[in-house]
């Protein structure tokens, strides 16, 4: 029966079981984020797996992963749900309805809303009629997006308590950062326009995050897609074809408030997090290449404001196409009870762990490498002050070297197993870390110590994606049914 609650949406299993606090008059989700915490443990997990780009060709596909120890089939691809079309590059997911929408008993966690990055195409999955077997629900037509609002590459979608979507979009059809902005769905999927005022889009588009309470929405900057879906180039920075700045909103209504510029210490800000509490007025964002996070908070005139919180060093570096080797911070969460903060470093191969308490002062409490270019083995050498040289020793599991680098990762509820896949982009791949291509990807487990902080890995769980039916794929963004701290945000 455990089993069986756990891998039900929240919503649903909430009505009748009272779990999280639920009563039979809520919605999806949780009321607040420490409720989710003592929510139940996950038993499934949903991964984005991506064939585009690689060479071999078959549509992307989202998998779904037994997580359940006591399941016969724990650390297994269960289920694979291909999409129609080749060439996608499924990215990041959302849900149709999460926390944002407890209070409404109507709304209920059923869709995983799927958005291409390359094709523009938009799938709708429904994870209710069967969680370990999702079925295609809906495909939103770029054509449409395109006609009706002038976006192309969506990256990041988020559900509004209103029932709508908004999802955040990179660039045009011609892959011009000029053309970006928001793109707003409605419950049904529908294609309603764009959510920001005329005349008040961003710069460049990523990632995003509302935070109610203080009426704002902040989104970051990666780049032009013209630009970095051929590759990463230097002297495209240069050339002004990548973000560094914040976009403050007003929320809801769309209008763009505040530019914040991150300058030389900002540079591709990525993903961000306001702090879980929804009457806090600071969160983080990554900023990749100079491997920096950014803390944003709110100043006694109401207005925003910003400092550098934690910086990763450049390793000096011999055998690489740079004399120096940026962390690259790709992807970050905080725990839902807003005491840790964990990162990786795409390129050094490290995943760390941060004391944020004090958000002005994170600490440094866990830290673990799993992969990098600096692996002994491999040619590049971290060289030290003075002239020694170093390589990170990197454990094998299950017999298995590990590969690529941590890239994205996904926290338990109650904030003690930590997920860990190592796709960024497809191209990216090639570029960086060109077996990733050839031998997949692979999903890692980290044990997290919630209590002095730590992280170790978990020998008993590793998916190899590199093991596939159709081939070696690689594995991306990570879900579980019943919403997670990355997705859920409270009102």
């Amino acid at each position: 029966m455990a089993t069986d609650v756990a891998v039900l949406e929240q919503g649903a299993v909430g009505k009748s079981l009272g779990n999280g606090g639920a009563c039979c008059k809520s919605g999806p989700g949780y009321a607040t984020p420490l409720d989710a915490m003592a929510g139940p443990r996950e038993a499934l997990i949903y991964v984005t797996a991506v064939y585009s780009g690689t060479g071999i060709e078959k549509p992307d596909y989202l998998a779904t992963v037994d997580v359940d120890p006591s399941s016969p089939t724990y650390s297994k691809v269960i289920h694979r749900l291909p999409v129609p079309h080749l060439g996608d590059e499924l990215h990041h997911t959302g849900w149709n309805s999460c926390s944002s929408c407890h209070g409404d008993p109507s709304a209920e966690r059923r869709f995983l809303v799927l958005p291409a990055l390359i094709s523009g195409r938009i799938y709708v999955i429904d994870t209710k009629t069967n969680p370990k077997a999702p079925s295609l629900h809906k495909v939103v037509d770029p054509a449409d997006i395109v006609q009706k609002t002038g976006l192309a590459y969506p990256h990041t979608s988020h559900c509004l308590a209103s029932g709508d979507l908004l999802v955040s979009c990179l660039g045009d059809k011609d892959g011009n950062a000029a053309g970006n902005g928001f793109l707003l769905l409605d419950s049904e999927f529908n294609v309603k326009g764009r959510w920001e005022k005329p005349g008040h889009s961003p710069l460049f588009g990523y990632d995003f995050w509302y935070q109610p309470r203080h009426k704002t929405m902040i989104s970051t900057s990666w780049g032009a897609p013209a630009a970095f879906t051929k590759g990463f180039n230097l002297q495209h920075v240069s050339d002004g074809l990548y973000g560094r700045h914040l976009h403050v909103y007003s929320w809801p209504e769309g209008e763009l408030k505040q530019t914040l510029d991150l300058g030389n210490t900002g540079l591709l800000p990525l993903e961000i997090r306001f702090l879980h509490d929804p009457s806090k007025d600071t969160g983080f964002v990554g900023c990749a290449l100079t491997s920096n996070m950014v803390r944003f908070f709110k100043t006694d005139d109401g207005s925003w404001s910003h400092e550098v919180a934690i910086s990763v060093k450049p390793l000096k570096v011999q055998n690489w196409i740079l004399p120096e080797m940026p962390g690259l911070i790709t992807d970050f969460l905080i725990s839902l009870d807003d005491r840790f903060l964990y990162f990786v470093n795409w390129l050094h191969g490290d995943v760390r762990q941060y004391n944020i308490e004090d958000p002005k002062n994170p600490k440094l409490t866990g830290q673990i490498w799993v992969g990098g270019l600096i692996q002994k083995g491999c040619p590049v050498v971290a060289e030290a002050e003075d002239g020694t040289t170093k390589q990170f020793d990197i454990p094998e599991i299950q017999g298995k070297k590990l590969r690529g680098g941590p890239q994205m990762i996904q926290l338990s509820l109650d904030g003690k197993r930590l997920y860990v896949t190592n796709s960024l982009f497809s191209t990216w791949d090639r570029q960086f870390y060109p077996d990733l291509l050839e031998k997949g990807s692979h999903m890692l487990q980290l044990d997290v110590n919630t209590e002095k902080g730590g992280l170790a890995l978990n020998p008993n769980f590793f998916v190899d994606f590199g093991a596939e039916p159709d081939g070696p794929s690689l594995a991306h963004e990570m879900r579980y049914p019943g919403g997670d701290c990355t997705s859920d945000i409270w009102v």
